[in-house]
C-alpha cells in the first residue's frame, strides 16, 4: 500500500514534467534516508515504477543501479530491490526547515491548540493497567465476527458507490429492534444515525447545536473528551455537581443553556445511577429552556446489583433527548461504531453533517454487526461478557476490601466497567507521588481529579481518587494489581510520615 501511494504521488508529478534517472535516484534516496522506506522494505519493481512515472524502464534501472552502487539498496535477479540492511540505525542528519512567521489557524484551531493533549493510548509495558475503556482481547468473539465479516465481504454489491450517510439500513433496522429489547427505547428508523464511535456523535452534536456565545450544562466531574469537544465550539461550560445519584438536577434552576450532557445510567466517573425523579427534573428543565439533552448510554449493558432504569429517551415525548450508544464497551473500541437516535426534526441535518464529515461509516463492519444482532449472537455475547466482567468486578471489590477495608470508599460498583475509589487517609496533595510510585512498580493508575472542571468544586473531597477499570484484566492480574497498589500506598504514607516527623523535628530545634 505504501509503495502504491508513493508511486501514485510520484506518477502525478511525472505527468506534469518528465523525470530523468537523476531525479528518480534523488527522490528515492531522500525517501530512504527519511525513513519512508525502512530497512529491509521492498521498493517497486523497475517495471511498475516506470509505468507509474510514465518513463522508460531503462531510466528507472539506471536510478536503481546508482542507489545500489552507493549501498542504499540491494538488488537480486528476479526480485524487487530492498533497502540495504547496512543502513540500519543510520539517521538522515537532516533538519527540516522551520516555518517563518506565526502559524495561522482558525478560531476553532486555536481553541484545539489550547486544549490539553489526549492521553497516551499506546502500550505502556506496565504489568497491570487499570485504565478505563480497555477490554480484554480474549472477550472478543473472534470466530463469530470473522464469520460475519466474511459473509458481509462475500455479498457482491450492485455497485461500488457511496452509501447512505445515516448508515446501513440493515444495521439501523437491527438496532431499532435491539434498542427496544435492551433499553425499551422506541424510535423510527430514520432517527438512527450510524457514527464512527460515540466521539463522532458528540462532535456532530457540538457542531450542530452550539455557537461560540452559547452555554452548555455538563456533569462535574465528567467524561473529559465530551467537555472538550463541546468547548471546542467556543461555547462555555456550566458544570453541575455530581453526587452518588448523578447530576444534582435541582441545581439547574435558573440556568439557561442550549444543551446538557449527561451519563444517567452510569455516571462517568463516579458511577451514580440517576433516579427517576431527577430524570424528570432534567427533562422539565430541557423543555423550559428549549434545550437538548444528550444522553450518553455508553455502558448500560453492564448492570449487576440493580434493575434496569429506563433511558431518558423513553421518558419524554417532546423531542428533547438525543440518545448516544456505542459498541465500544461490548465488542471493541477499535471497530469505531456508534449510533445516535435524534429527534425527527434533526434527522436530516444530522445526516447532512455526517455526510460532510466522512460520507458514511465503513459498510462491511456495519453489515457484520447487523448480522450479529439479527442472529442473536450479539446479545448472547453481551450476556457472556457481562458475566465475565461481573466476576472481574467481584474480584476487584473483594481485593480492595481485603487490602484497605474502611480506609477506602468505593463508588459506582453497581454497573459499568469501572469503579471510583477514594483513599480516605491519603490527601490529594499526594496524587502525583502515588501515580509515579505506582508506575515505577509496573502499575497503571488514573486519577479522578483531572475530570473536574475546577479544582475547588463544592462537594469535591481533599482525598486521592482513582478511576479503576477492570474489563481488560484477568482475575490474577486484578489480584496482583491490588497487592501492588497496597504496597505503593504504604510507601507514599511512610514518606508522608517521615516528612511530618522531619518537619516537627525542625520546629523543635527552633524553640
Amino acid at each position: 500500500m505504501k509503495e502504491m501511494v508513493q508511486s501514485s504521488s510520484a506518477g502525478s508529478a511525472a505527468r506534469s514534467h518528465a523525470m530523468g534517472a537523476r531525479q528518480i535516484y534523488e527522490a528515492l534516496r531522500e525517501q530512504i534516508l527519511g525513513g519512508v522506506y525502512e530497512t529491509g522494505s521492498q521498493l517497486p519493481s523497475s517495471r511498475a515504477l516506470a509505468n507509474d512515472l510514465g518513463v522508460s524502464r531503462t531510466t528507472v534501472t539506471v536510478a536503481y543501479e546508482q542507489l545500489a552502487a552507493e549501498g542504499f539498496i540491494e538488488v537480486r535477479q528476479g526480485a524487487r530491490p530492498r533497502v540495504a540492511s547496512s543502513l540500519m540505525g543510520h539517521g538522515t542528519g537532516r533538519t527540516h526547515a522551520q516555518r517563518v512567521g506565526p502559524i495561522h489557524l482558525s478560531a476553532y484551531g486555536e481553541r484545539l491548540r489550547a486544549t490539553s493533549p489526549w492521553p497516551d493510548y499506546l502500550p505502556t509495558g506496565l504489568k497491570v493497567e487499570f485504565r478505563y475503556g480497555d477490554l480484554a482481547p480474549s472477550d472478543f468473539p473472534s470466530l463469530v465476527w470473522k464469520r460475519a465479516m466474511n459473509e458481509a465481504m462475500g455479498q457482491r454489491p450492485l455497485r461500488l458507490a457511496y452509501d447512505d450517510p445515516r448508515g446501513s439500513r440493515r444495521l439501523r433496522q437491527a438496532l431499532q429492534g435491539y434498542l427496544w429489547r435492551a433499553r425499551t427505547l422506541s424510535c423510527d428508523l430514520d432517527q438512527i444515525i450510524i457514527v464512527s464511535g460515540s466521539q463522532q456523535g458528540l462532535d456532530l452534536c457540538a457542531r450542530l447545536l452550539l455557537d461560540p456565545a452559547d452555554r452548555f450544562v455538563i456533569e462535574d466531574p465528567c467524561y473529559r473528551m465530551a467537555r472538550q469537544v463541546f468547548a471546542s465550539t467556543g461555547a462555555s461550560p456550566i458544570p453541575v455537581i455530581v453526587d452518588e445519584d448523578g447530576m444534582r438536577t435541582e441545581l439547574l434552576a435558573g440556568i439557561g443553556a442550549r444543551l446538557a450532557y449527561v451519563t444517567p445510567s452510569h455516571q462517568f466517573p463516579l458511577g451514580g445511577v440517576m433516579p427517576i425523579a431527577r430524570r424528570h427534573q432534567l427533562l422539565e428543565w430541557a423543555r423550559h429552556n428549549n434545550a437538548y439533552v444528550i444522553e450518553d448510554d455508553y455502558d448500560s449493558e453492564y448492570r449487576y446489583d440493580i434493575n434496569p432504569v429506563p433511558p431518558l429517551h423513553s421518558l419524554e415525548d417532546h423531542g428533547a433527548v438525543i440518545y448516544l450508544g456505542t459498541i465500544s464497551k461490548t465488542l471493541s473500541p477499535m471497530l469505531r461504531i456508534g449510533y445516535l437516535v435524534v429527534p425527527p426534526e434533526l434527522q436530516e441535518v444530522f445526516a447532512t453533517a455526517k455526510q460532510f464529515a466522512d460520507r458514511h461509516s465503513p459498510v462491511a463492519e456495519q453489515e457484520a454487526l447487523a448480522s450479529l444482532i439479527e442472529s442473536g449472537g450479539y446479545e448472547s455475547h453481551v450476556r457472556r461478557v457481562r458475566r465475565l466482567n461481573g466476576e472481574r468486578r467481584e474480584t476487584l471489590l473483594g481485593a480492595l476490601q481485603h487490602s484497605f477495608g474502611d480506609r477506602i470508599t468505593v463508588q459506582g460498583a453497581d454497573a459499568g466497567l469501572h469503579v471510583a475509589v477514594w483513599f480516605n487517609d491519603l490527601p490529594r496533595s499526594r496524587e502525583t507521588a502515588l501515580v509515579e510510585s505506582a508506575r515505577d512498580a509496573g502499575l497503571g493508575l488514573h486519577l479522578i481529579s483531572p475530570l473536574y472542571e475546577r479544582p475547588s468544586d463544592e462537594g469535591r473531597t481533599d482525598r486521592v481518587g482513582l478511576v479503576m477499570g477492570y474489563a481488560a484484566l484477568s482475575i490474577r492480574q486484578i489480584g496482583k494489581g491490588v497487592e501492588v497498589l497496597r504496597e505503593v500506598v504504604k510507601q507514599v504514607q511512610d514518606a508522608m510520615l517521615g516528612a511530618e516527623q522531619l518537619r516537627r523535628g525542625d520546629a523543635e530545634s527552633w524553640r
